[in-house]
């Protein structure tokens, strides 16, 4: 399969052979993928295949980078979701599924290479034709959802289908600077029996979420770190040199998620013929609250009616209602910190491998924030 181009336009010649001659297990559909919009899919699709068995629900996910900007699995859909998607309250579970995982980080997945664990339908399909997206990978695709899709972007829309019933290898490689590694492929199942070091009953949500973060963060550029609630990675932050930037990075995003919802923001009053797009980045930047002065003219210009101020303490009182949270880590927390910041963003149940040499240090501190501790034991690095 030639692509489009390398990692940036100048590497000209780009292409993907099947490690197994003639045994592809992705079948390109319509589009001219770039490199990274194959490492996407590649990614995206290990992401959702596995979410999708470990929790039997229909999964998505949004990439960016390779990387997920954000991932969830079927469920219901507030009002926020809805209007900005232009999707019914009870939109089908792969509709759902997507558009949760889009809405965890919205401005992030501007451009995204989505996807999900099932045959995208015709209600997908028409969410897709109208958000800003590189490519769709799935086991399958309904009659004339391929036809739709392959008329976005002047017909340049990427659309891949995977085949499951292709058996992996049981080593990979690849190849940097005349030097080439090879690897066993991590196959250890995601599964609840990694949560069963936790000192007491985790209720079924926690355990749903945990287990999403634990799939999320095998395909998540590490350092890596996610916060999770109601089937959806509200915060994911990922490459990281440092973990506990990792663990504020996430959980910005994940007070964003819910600073979103607030009636000050939802009051947010845009002009007519502002983009969706347009509508999403400005509530971000609105929250954020450190906007230059052009920033500040250009956000006023596109609204109709002023900004209500959102005071420090709206943004306090709004975020202790937010409780019951997730947190996963995909290497051994190495200090305390990450405990204390998460607590600062409603975690209640934490899972990561354990073994740090300070591992009493942030047993410690779950201690002192009543947050359930889950040693794992696995270690989920992805580089």
């Amino acid at each position: 399969m030639d692509l489009r181009y390398g990692l940036n336009p100048q590497q000209r010649i780009a292409e993907s052979a099947p490690v197994v001659p003639d045994r592809w297990p992705v079948r390109l559909v319509n589009g001219e993928p770039s490199f990274i919009n194959l490492l996407d899919a590649l990614n995206a699709w290990q992401l959702v295949r596995e979410a999708g068995s470990a929790l039997d629900a229909p999964a998505a996910a949004s990439f960016k980078h390779v990387s997920p900007a954000g991932a969830a699995v079927a469920g219901p859909l507030d009002e926020v979701i809805t209007e900005l998607y232009g999707v019914d309250a009870t939109a089908g579970d792969l509709t759902s599924a997507y558009v949760r995982a889009r809405d965890a980080d919205p401005k992030s997945s501007y451009g995204d290479f989505a996807a999900v664990s099932h045959p995208v339908d015709e209600e997908l399909a028409d969410v897709l034709s109208r958000v800003i997206c590189d490519g769709i990978i799935a086991p399958g695709f309904e009659p004339g959802t391929v036809e739709k899709l392959s008329r976005k972007k002047k017909g340049r829309f990427v659309v891949i289908e995977a085949d499951d019933s292709v058996a992996l290898p049981q080593r990979e490689a690849r190849e940097v600077f005349g030097v080439r590694l090879t690897q066993e492929r991590d196959m250890v199942p995601i599964s609840r029996e990694l949560l069963a070091s936790a000192h007491l009953e985790l209720p079924e949500a926690a355990v749903r979420d945990l287990l999403l973060g634990l799939v999320v963060l095998r395909y998540t550029q590490s350092n890596s770190v996610a916060y999770l609630h109601d089937g959806m990675a509200l915060g994911i932050g990922a490459g990281q040199q440092s973990r506990v930037d990792c663990t504020r990075l996430a959980g910005t995003k994940a007070d964003t998620w819910w600073l979103r919802r607030h009636p000050v923001v939802r009051a947010l009053d845009f002009a007519p013929g502002l983009t969706r797009q347009d509508r999403i980045n400005w509530q971000v930047r609105f929250i954020e609250g450190d906007l230059t002065p052009d920033e500040t003219e250009r956000l006023t210009a596109g609204l109709s009616t002023p900004a209500t101020e959102l005071t420090a303490a709206q943004r306090s009182e709004w975020l202790r209602e937010r409780t019951g949270l997730s947190f996963v880590s995909d290497g051994a927390l190495p200090f305390r910190d990450n405990v204390d910041h998460a607590a600062r963003h409603g975690v209640s149940f934490i899972a990561e491998p354990g073994g740090s040499i300070r591992s009493t240090d942030v047993e410690q501190a779950c201690r002192e924030h009543g947050i359930a501790l889950v040693h794992t034991g696995l270690r989920l690095f992805h580089h």
